[in-house]
């Protein structure tokens, strides 16, 4: 025994390397294998409501709860996969049929039928809020009537109506507007003039048969699958919405809203509390899909409780997720070593790290162009040379790594390269001098005066001061975005300009309808509802139809542009529509309505066990897609290796000497403590 430890202590230095013993295997397992807690989310919902909620933290909820007839294919983007729709078709991207699934039913058992489509798209447009107008313009419902009128009305529908009732609906949109809400509000598939207006062939929307649906665009427009296949083309229930305040034009469910509605979807909403900071949902118990051959899109839930709590401060994130009591987290990026090092398992960082990359989304400062001061295009320029853009990028700089997009020039991004800026024009950047200029220029121009931190007077000096300018945020915000605000306004107040952060919920932007009723800076960003550049980029953010949530909170107004953006989707010449798209680039640079900001990579902290988290850019991530599978991690031996002027036979020779010279001692402590009889 006593050799044997004397031996242990000199093996390890042979080969000049110290060994250690084999670590032990770490295993981690979710506290409950039927729940999941969600607190990626730093933002509540504007609405549950999928005709008015319309920014990104709305995504994975209305996945999980409501479905579309055709929806993306996980994160292949670029492919939709037939969800209600059991199957459809399009010759001419002009008409598109779809065939419905004839056994899909929502949570409270209402069935589905070709009805039921007709019902939800045109409820989406008549509604007129944010994802209607957005995404239907031009594509379901005129543009032109909708300036002209206030009523987003689907094309074809006045005829429909005076068709079936002998109303003089024809040129008359208001009492159109009117009559279809009517119609939606008391909506009943068997009544026959219904079923006369459903049917009518030179509409939008045409019920054909029961199960037979068919969509007609005003332009042939190729992305209009794409389109559909996130919440705007939600089917909804129409019993519970006539139960619940029904539909009326340019207006909001307040009770779907606050309450949401069942879906056809995986999970249902189970509970919701006020302000909507925490939502729970349950796997649908009848969910339609068990045991029928679906996309996994819309494959029944495998977890069947899923808590999300929303707007959590980046203490409770952090530790949530440290401390395994939440799957999915998010923390800014100055904060990943926190993270980490707090985590309760030692793990390999890329084990709990989910790196989605740069997405195609722009952040900004909108800049109202039709309220003082931000409707002066020299105050405009003065604030886009006013910002350093560098600065803004480090905030998102881990080892040494930008994680964003920036030095951009918006509102199409570079994922789009054959749209991205065709005309070369270099990015705004920072000359705090070239600011002063126009911001000088612009005090006179506007009737007031601001004072340099120096004393020095721009303007006229008998002018008022500006006052303090509100910068409008979503609240919470998280520790980064308060990084990016403080420096955005330390760099006006080198200017002159005394700037502030204001913040608000979700819910108030949605109020955000009109120029005079919308901030002059909003620091907030625009992600594309569909893979099109031009229509969901360029037009939704600079087309005065768009103007305020639906997308445009610049509220940009150019003539020529609002002109261009009638045909410039459906052009069939690519070449054509970049350079109609490059001229459009000018007019907004010389314009200036964005400063644009660093866009950050998407991620999230997702604990190992959790398996099957799939993220698309368009609609968020999959719960029903999510499983838990005990996640194993062995760390390596502990080996270091050591330094020495002993070559390896002479190493042995000495390990030899030592075992004999062992061997003997031994040998001696066994004699002095006697020998057995018999040796």
């Amino acid at each position: 025994m006593v050799a044997m430890e004397i031996f242990m202590g000199i093996m390890p230095i042979i080969g000049n390397t110290i060994i250690g013993n084999a670590a032990t295997t770490i295993t981690i397992t979710p506290p409950k294998s039927s729940e999941l807690i969600d607190v990626s989310q730093t933002a509540a919902p504007d609405a549950l409501d999928p005709a008015t909620g319309f920014y990104v933290q709305d995504g994975p909820l209305f996945t999980a709860v409501y479905q579309e007839l055709v929806e993306f294919n996980g994160s292949h983007f670029t492919q939709v996969v037939p969800v209600i729709a059991q199957n459809y078709s399009t010759s001419n991207y002009e008409n598109y049929t779809f065939y419905i699934r004839p056994y899909v039913h929502f949570s409270d058992g209402v069935q589905v039928n070709a009805s039921t489509v007709w019902f939800s798209l045109y409820r989406t447009i008549l509604m007129g809020q944010g994802p209607g107008v957005s995404n239907y313009l031009g594509l379901l419902f005129s543009s032109s009537v909708y300036a002209s009128t206030g009523y987003a009305i689907p094309w074809g529908v006045n005829n429909a109506i005076q068709y079936a009732t002998g109303l003089k609906t024809a040129d008359n949109y208001t009492l159109t507007a009117m009559v279809l809400a009517n119609v939606l509000s008391h909506f009943n598939a068997n009544n026959a003039t219904i079923q006369k207006i459903m049917s009518y062939p030179g509409q939008a929307i045409v019920v054909k048969g029961p199960y037979e649906v068919q969509i007609n665009v005003m332009e042939p427009y190729r992305f209009f699958l794409e389109d559909i296949a996130a919440w705007w083309g939600a089917i909804v229930d129409p019993v519970f919405v006539d139960q619940h305040g029904g539909v009326q034009p340019n207006t909001p469910n307040s009770y779907a809203n606050d309450h949401g509605m069942p879906g056809t979807g995986p999970y249902e909403i189970y509970s919701v509390s006020p302000g909507l900071t925490t939502i729970v949902l349950k796997a649908t118990p009848n969910y339609w899909a068990t045991g029928k051959n679906v996309p996994s899109v819309a494959q029944p839930a495998h977890i069947q409780i899923i808590e999300i709590e929303y707007g959590l401060s980046h203490e409770d994130r952090v530790e949530m997720f440290d401390k395994n009591e939440a799957q999915i987290s998010y923390v800014s990026v100055p904060f990943f070593n926190e993270m980490y090092s707090g985590y309760a398992y030692k793990i390999p960082f890329s084990d709990i790290f989910a790196n989605l990359g740069s997405q195609p989304s722009t952040f900004y400062v909108s800049m109202n162009n039709e309220i003082f001061p931000t409707n002066i295009t020299a105050f405009r320029l003065g604030l886009e040379y006013a910002i350093n853009y560098t600065e803004l990028a480090d905030v998102f700089s881990f080892n040494h790594t930008v994680l964003a997009l920036y030095n951009y020039l918006g509102p199409i991004t570079p994922q789009f390269k054959e749209y991205y800026n065709p005309g070369n024009l270099k990015p705004f950047y920072y000359d705090p001098s070239l600011a002063i200029h126009y911001l000088n220029e612009a005090a006179w121009e506007g009737h007031f005066s601001l004072v340099l931190p120096n004393g020095v007077v721009l303007g006229n000096s008998s002018s008022p001061q500006l006052k303090t300018l509100d910068i409008y945020a979503i609240a919470p915000v998280t520790s980064l975005e308060q990084e990016e605000l403080d420096i955005i306004t330390q760099n006006l107040g080198a200017v002159g300009i005394s700037a502030s952060p204001e913040y608000v919920t979700p819910s108030v932007t949605d109020t955000w309808t009109t120029p005079s009723g919308t901030p002059a800076l909003i620091f907030l960003g625009w992600f594309p509802d569909w893979p099109d550049p031009i229509y969901q980029q360029l037009i939704a953010q600079t087309d005065v139809s768009d103007g305020g949530i639906s997308g445009n909170f610049a509220w940009v107004n150019i003539s020529t542009l609002n002109t261009m953006y009638q045909t410039l989707p459906f052009l069939t010449s690519q070449t054509q529509q970049i350079n109609e798209v490059k001229e459009a680039y000018q007019l907004l640079y010389n314009d200036a309505p964005y400063i644009w900001l660093p866009s950050p990579y998407t991620y999230y902290f997702v604990q190992p066990y959790l398996k099957g988290f799939t993220y698309d850019q368009f609609t968020g991530y999959f719960y029903n897609m999510m499983y838990y599978q005990n996640f194993s991690y062995t760390p390596p031996s502990y080996t270091t290796t050591t330094p020495s002027s002993f070559p390896t036979l002479a190493v042995v020779g000495i390990v030899v000497v030592v075992i004999v010279i062992i061997a003997v001692l031994a040998l001696v402590l066994m004699r002095g403590r006697g020998t057995p009889k018999g040796l």
